[in-house]
């Protein structure tokens, strides 16, 4: 066995800092960290509502008896996992559904007392989480990091 022993070193974890892939990577982590915590909140509740489920609850929160047409049309997701999504909330008593008076094919979805229970204490964890996020920062430090952010988002959707 030799007597020289090497360094071992960990390029990925101590890339430089400059490096324009760390930007997307630290908003990846930051949004990973933000929902990990504001999903917390209902992992330890009696419903555990995942990420695009709280997203087609908060569409028929702020749209009440809108369809699942509405929400594919809004979302431009596959309607085939948005049927999901809705049968399990509704299963779960979170979802409530009439038939259309004008077309009883279609079904109209708002939130149950429970949907909307839940609705709230996702916009309360919302709440502590970002005045967390951004405590210690001047409100001029705020206003840049969303002027940056937005920046970046808009040179993101150049490329669409």
């Amino acid at each position: 066995m030799s007597p020289i022993m090497f360094k071992s070193v960990d390029k990925v974890n101590h890339r430089g800092k400059s490096s324009d892939e760390d930007v997307l990577d630290l908003i990846h982590t930051v949004m990973h960290q933000y929902r990990s915590q504001q999903y917390q909140v209902l992992r330890d509740g009696p419903h555990d509502v995942t990420h695009m489920e709280s997203k087609v609850m908060w569409f028929f929160g702020r749209h009440p008896g809108a369809t699942q047409s509405d929400l594919a049309q809004h979302s431009g997701r596959d309607k085939a996992q948005l049927a999901r999504l809705i049968k399990g909330l509704r299963e779960r008593g979170l979802l409530e559904s009439v038939a259309d008076e004008n077309d009883r094919r279609n079904l109209r979805l708002s939130l149950t007392t429970d949907g909307l229970a839940v609705q709230r204490a996702l916009q309360q964890q919302a709440k502590r989480l970002n005045a967390q996020a951004v405590a210690g920062l001047s409100a001029a430090q705020r206003a840049d990091l969303l002027a940056l952010l937005q920046r970046v988002r808009d040179n993101l959707g150049t490329n669409e």
